[in-house]
């Protein structure tokens, strides 16, 4: 499953705000982030999947979206059903939605 930009753009404005899952490392979310996320990198993802509830929609994004597809696939394999991978990450993010986010 995937979603573009836009759309979880809209549902956050709509209130409808899933859990955003940012998989990068420290420093990238040093440079660009979106406020309100889980942050846990990708390579802590199996030992702190516990944090992120099976129950809740959840989106995960990483830098242009590579990361966060083998997470959410990894996360679906876990059983998880309502998860979606941030098409273009935050990259994407920054060139349609948000010009002000630093680009790296």
């Amino acid at each position: 499953m995937r979603i573009e930009v836009e759309e979880l753009r809209d549902r956050i404005q709509s209130g409808d705000r899933p859990v955003v899952l940012d998989v990068r490392e420290d420093w990238e979310r040093d440079v660009a982030s979106l406020e309100g996320t889980l942050n846990i990198p990708m390579a802590q993802i199996p030992a702190r999947m516990s944090e992120v509830t099976k129950d809740e929609p959840v989106v995960v994004m990483c830098h242009h979206g590579a990361r966060s597809w083998q997470v959410t696939a990894f996360l679906m394999q876990q059983g998880f059903t309502n998860v979606e991978n941030l098409e273009g990450g935050i990259h994407a993010w920054a060139e349609r939605i948000d010009p002000a986010t630093p680009r790296y």
